[in-house]
């Protein structure tokens, strides 16, 4: 069972590669990274309400059933709250952190349902908020309930409440209405709200009968918007703003601006278009519910006391903020734990306002530093050194590097600027976040400082104009010597090679495509290495909310999120590297791009073969990658001395033609036929008809337009259920599929589609099968 370190909190984690939305090849681990990138929005609409929980363990095709109960086997770090109900006596989760919602999404709970009201102690409280429900009869559409979510927002204006709507991410728009606010005066029960909802509801239907209904039979929607008061019931609940919803494809309950109601062409959202959204505009929903009172919201602390325990670490643990210093102090703390790191430290308004900073302070202008935004700590942690025991958050040895005072320059949320007072750290400093938690650490330049020479005073020598870039065999590795071998990640993205010289950056795929366009954002790394040449071999990746990479991500990327893992150093100032064992020329890359933040070298992995493998399913790798340490580089060649092993089954494929869609996809494109190049054409593999997202069929659709052909690419005639209704293409696009294992015919078993592969050419696909097995 593999783990997640998330907010602190380790959640332990099954089976994320199965698929949950198998229309669209949705996987567990993706609901996860939603959920987890999505918590800032939604955590504040499920903060102190009972949560209830709608599961599909076996997919969305699958039957579901809704749980309110806690089981015993929850991890005990969620909080929760018992309440008595008619008949028994439920213990409730409540959510408060991103730890809870990827528990949540481990449980195969794809939505969360919540009252309208919150805990008051271990009691129901009065309602927060109103709800309508706008739900289309048949037919009825979207647009109809836009029509009448804009008739209650103006009749609910003219008594002073503000709405605010949210596609359902079923078939209807839920409209929220805060009550904590003005006009009123005392807080509604939840008997309150549900008589104000039914009265509007009420005269909605009078107004218009033939297009509204508050009747809750059936019988009485069709043609008709029925707006459902009961909701505000203190018994029932509503799937929660940013929930996901189990419906064929992963759609959201997706908060909404009024432009959009009100404009034409609105539908529901599905989950990458509302992380989308929330990246760019924030939590539409943010005036809707009001913050925890003073006694249930947590303090600066909360978080760092919620990961350790008095009675097994000696790290200070105040019971509450402490009061505030002369915000001047600032600490930095050598940290041997998992990994050697430094904390930095800096006392403001009662706290120690804390960065990990893996490489320690920049000590030149010309670096910049990775720094992760981690828990405040308390102001008694600044004289803290000690033994952390292991186990323990943070466990390890923890010293102080350096310690003294400091100048404020600049506080803002994204950026930092002060002047330290040291023995070891003096001078400007700058810290400026770049995404969610990481920052980026500079160190600022002294007046006069030497000049920078011009790129045309600079030394020149001649860079290969391009190198094709080795690879690996794929085979097992459990058997490799130890000593013999190192071990990386093997990752899940574009290779690409980068090619730079002082200043000019240049990115090729590995069939020699130009990619300096689709991944402009990596060219900070010519800037960091303006005084060199080289030429690196590595991966474009981006990370998804579990830390891991992925591939389904980078498709979608317009580039802003890229980065560039570098695992080789091919040529450097005038100095050919491919005859050099990889030993050294890894120890070179590493000198050579020791703190930037613009290329990540991961480490390698140690131990024997097998403790790799272990290590990198526990991490959720795609792989390993054995390279021996004496091996030299071959450039273009795929070579015994590196040997790749995934966790899982993936194939390159070339397209050789599509069968046309039913149900659903009537008239457009249903399935692809795919093989991998041999003597004469392809050889057949099988269909693909899984694993596409709407996007995804109309952009095949129009690719594959073009490419048609009177006669099949195949060697082999197809088999007859194949083959029918058959539209044949020219086999230029390559693709990659997972899939479950190979036939005894060597076709793909349940494959499902990840997406095309730009960076190949088809002569690159081969059968990735171990000869061994």
């Amino acid at each position: 069972m593999a783990t997640l370190d998330i907010a602190g909190r380790k959640v332990s984690v099954t089976n994320l590669d199965k698929v949950l939305f198998p229309e669209t090849g949705t996987t567990k681990r993706q609901v996860i990274e939603y959920y987890v990138a999505i918590a800032p929005a939604m955590l504040p609409h499920l903060a102190g309400r009972a949560v209830t929980r709608k599961r599909w363990p076996n997919g969305v095709e699958q039957p579901s059933f809704f749980e309110k109960n806690l089981a015993a086997s929850a991890p005990d770090w969620l909080d929760r709250r018992r309440m008595q109900h008619s008949d028994r006596v439920v213990t409730y989760p409540l959510f408060s952190t991103a730890a809870d919602l990827a528990w949540l999404a481990q449980q195969a709970s794809i939505e969360a349902h919540v009252p309208q009201w919150r805990f008051d102690g271990d009691s129901p409280g009065p309602a927060t908020r109103m709800v309508f429900d706008l739900d289309p009869g048949d037919d009825v559409d979207l647009a109809q309930c836009a029509e009448v979510a804009c008739e209650i927002r103006d009749m609910i204006a003219e008594i002073g409440f503000t709405a605010f709507p949210v596609t359902s991410g079923s078939k209807g728009i839920h409209l929220y209405v805060p009550l904590e606010k003005p006009p009123l005066e005392k807080p509604l029960t939840p008997a309150g709200a549900s008589t104000v909802a039914k009265r509007v509801a009420t005269l909605l239907e009078e107004r218009d009968p033939s297009r509204v209904t508050a009747t809750m039979a059936k019988a009485k929607r069709t043609g008709r918007v029925f707006v459902d008061w009961s909701q505000n019931n203190g018994k029932k609940t509503t799937v929660a703003p940013y929930s996901m919803r189990g419906r064929a494809t992963p759609t959201v309950a997706a908060p909404r601006s009024w432009e959009e109601l009100e404009a034409p062409g609105l539908t529901q959202l599905r989950f990458e278009d509302v992380l989308e959204r929330f990246e760019e505009h924030g939590d539409l929903l943010a005036d809707l519910d009001p913050p925890l009172p003073m006694e249930d919201r947590p303090d600066k602390l909360s978080t760092y006391r919620s990961m350790r325990s008095a009675s097994r670490t000696p790290e200070p643990i105040p019971v509450a903020t402490g009061p505030r210093g002369e915000d001047d102090t600032f600490v930095i703390q050598e940290h041997h734990a998992r990994r050697l790191h430094y904390d930095f430290r800096l006392e403001h308004d009662g706290v120690l306002v804390s960065w990990a900073v893996p490489k320690n302070i920049p000590d030149d202008p010309g670096q910049n530093r990775l720094a992760v935004r981690t828990e405040d700590h308390p102001v008694e942690y600044a004289t803290f050194e000690g033994s952390i025991p292991k186990g323990e958050y943070g466990g390890g040895e923890v010293s102080i590097w350096d310690s003294g005072s400091y100048e404020l320059e600049k506080w803002r949320e994204d950026e930092v600027i002060v002047v330290l007072s040291g023995e070891k750290a003096q001078g400007r400093f700058a810290l400026v976040r770049t995404k969610g938690d990481q920052w980026l650490m500079h160190r600022m330049k002294d007046q006069g400082a030497s000049r920078e020479l011009p790129k045309s005073e600079l030394p020149k020598s001649e860079l290969p104009k391009s190198v094709a870039p080795m690879l690996a065999t794929a085979g097992d590795i459990r058997d490799l010597p130890d000593g013999d071998w190192a071990f990386e990640g093997k990752w899940d993205g574009f290779r690409v090679v980068a090619r730079l010289s002082y200043g000019e950056f240049a990115l090729a795929s590995r069939s020699g495509k130009d990619l300096t366009e689709r991944f402009h954002g990596l060219s900070s790394l010519a800037d960091d290495l303006a005084e060199h040449e080289a030429v690196i071999d590595g991966e474009a990746v981006v990370y998804g909310a579990d830390g891991n990479t992925s591939f389904e991500l980078l498709q979608g990327s317009s580039g802003k999120n890229v980065r560039f893992i570098a695992f080789d150093l091919l040529h450097l100032d005038g100095t050919s590297l491919l005859k050099k064992k990889y030993s050294d020329r890894r120890r070179l890359l590493e000198l050579l791009t020791t703190g930037l933040d613009s290329v990540i070298v991961p480490d390698t992995l140690t131990g024997s073969a097998e403790e790799a493998l272990a290590a990198s399913v526990e991490r959720g790798w795609e792989g390993v990658v054995a390279k021996r340490v004496d091996s030299i580089y071959q450039p273009g060649r795929r070579a015994h001395t590196w040997i790749k092993t995934k966790n899982w089954r993936a194939q390159e494929i070339v397209i050789g033609g599509w069968r046309r869609g039913r149900g659903r996809r009537t008239g457009g494109l249903g399935s692809l036929l795919v093989g991998v190049p041999g003597p004469g054409g392809l050889r057949y593999l099988g269909r693909v008809g899984t694993g596409f997202s709407d996007r995804d069929l109309d952009a095949l659709a129009e690719t594959l337009e073009p490419l048609e052909t009177e006669d099949s690419p195949f060697v082999e005639e197809l088999p007859a259920a194949d083959r029918n209704d058959a539209v044949w293409v020219s086999p230029t696009l390559v693709g990659e599929v997972r899939f479950f294992e190979w036939t005894d015919s060597m076709h793909l078993r349940h494959p499902s589609w990840r997406g095309l592969r730009e960076d190949k050419q088809p002569a690159d696909v081969v059968l990735e099968i171990d000869p061994k097995a």
